[in-house]
């Protein structure tokens, strides 16, 4: 592909404001090819301008192959996938620097954002582009991005696998397929944790599938994750701001609105800031089996982690121990191997020290009950579904 001729066609477009529709843009390939071209090169520079103009361009067919969570962009050619078969290296090149640059400030601009020397990073969601799930952009510019324009593109495909599915993929085995059972069952709440990509969403809407029909699940998301086999499943997504900045209804809104529409459980797709007093507020108001998800190393990180999500909305460390200890009983924490697979690696309940810090101690680890496991018992005779 002559790059040069499709920058050429892209400028003639741009300067004279004319449409973008086939037969206009076929005729600025002709008129800036300075020779008789025939169908196919009009048709392969067609392809390619169409692509600076629309979607994702050049990085559209790696958002739609199977199994890709994200697309990573560090320079011209130097373009990544990451998913079920980890971080590899594609053929996609693009011409130059400048067409890095271009495409993430299209992007930006459709996520409603901007990018520009005086705004040089952005983090949006891009609406209409790729076939599968939402799609979270992230960019930086020169000279925050010291090598060259990075683009990273996250694919959010809904988590719609069940708890018999999740077995058959190695998630968990019988014991961890018992314990994940039971705390459905017994209507404890729980906090999924893990790393980005440990598959936290799809643990947690396969625990969500497994509520019973007769209750109703109001769950709250960043971005449309949670979509579980259950007829009362009710979602609130957040919206953000506009390019204006006006217009922003975040997560902490949500949560004061969902406990307005009669939930038997309350979820939040991902707790990450404030909202988590919201949370833990709710947790504590009778809405027995909320749950929700948490960037997190290990169960035993969490209370610390929440100490500093609590700060922000202004929640003392104190309050924040003692609305936990009574808000949640289990965390789950997922992994991803080395091979890509997500496994329920560890679980944990919560108990609350002499001081009054909560802790949690591990009562599952690496597909085995620990002696610990008389606790979890215990949570389970003293729930309130059938153990």
């Amino acid at each position: 592909m002559n790059f040069e001729l499709v920058e050429r066609v892209r400028l003639r477009l741009a300067g004279s404001g004319a449409g973008t529709d086939p037969a206009t843009m076929a005729d600025a390939v002709r008129a800036e090819a300075g020779r008789p071209v025939g169908h196919a090169e009009v048709l392969d520079a067609l392809r390619v301008v169409r692509q600076e103009l629309a979607g994702a361009g050049p990085l559209e067919p790696l958002l739609a192959l199977p199994g890709v969570t994200d697309v990573l962009v560090t320079g011209p050619d130097e373009v990544w996938v990451d998913g079920s078969e980890g971080l590899r290296r594609t053929g996609v090149r693009l011409p130059s620097e400048d067409s890095v640059r271009r495409l993430a400030q299209r992007l930006a601009l459709a996520a409603g954002r901007r990018l520009d020397d005086a705004q040089p990073h952005v983090d949006g969601w891009l609406p209409g582009v790729g076939p599968h799930g939402r799609v979270r952009l992230h960019a930086v510019l020169p000279p925050i991005a010291a090598d060259g324009t990075c683009i990273s593109l996250r694919v959010l495909r809904p988590a719609v696998h069940d708890l018999a599915a999740l077995r058959e993929l190695g998630t968990f085995g019988d014991d961890g397929a018992e314990l994940v059972e039971s705390v459905v069952a017994a209507r404890l709440a729980f906090l999924v944790t893990g790393g980005t990509g440990a598959g936290k969403s799809t643990l947690l809407a396969a625990m969500l599938g497994a509520v019973p029909p007769s209750e109703r699940i109001v769950c709250v998301e960043d971005a449309a994750e949670l979509q579980p086999a259950h007829p009362q499943f009710v979602r609130l997504i957040a919206r953000p701001a506009n390019i204006e900045g006006a217009g922003e209804v975040g997560l902490r809104e949500l949560v004061r609105q969902a406990l307005r529409m009669r939930p038997d459980r309350l979820v939040v797709g991902e707790v990450r800031g404030r909202e988590v007093c919201e949370l833990l507020a709710a947790l504590n108001t009778g809405h027995d089996g909320g749950a929700g998800t948490l960037h997190a190393n290990s169960t035993a990180e969490v209370p610390a982690r929440l100490e500093a999500l609590a700060a922000l909305g202004g929640l003392s460390r104190s309050a924040l121990h003692s609305q936990l200890a009574a808000a949640v009983q289990v965390v789950l924490h997922m992994r991803r191997t080395s091979s890509g697979l997500r496994v329920l690696s560890e679980a944990g309940v919560l108990s609350r020290s002499d001081n009054g810090d909560v802790r949690v101690l591990p009562v599952w680890q690496d597909g085995q009950w620990t002696k610990r496991r008389v606790l979890f018992s215990a949570l389970i005779g003293r729930g309130r579904g059938p153990c």
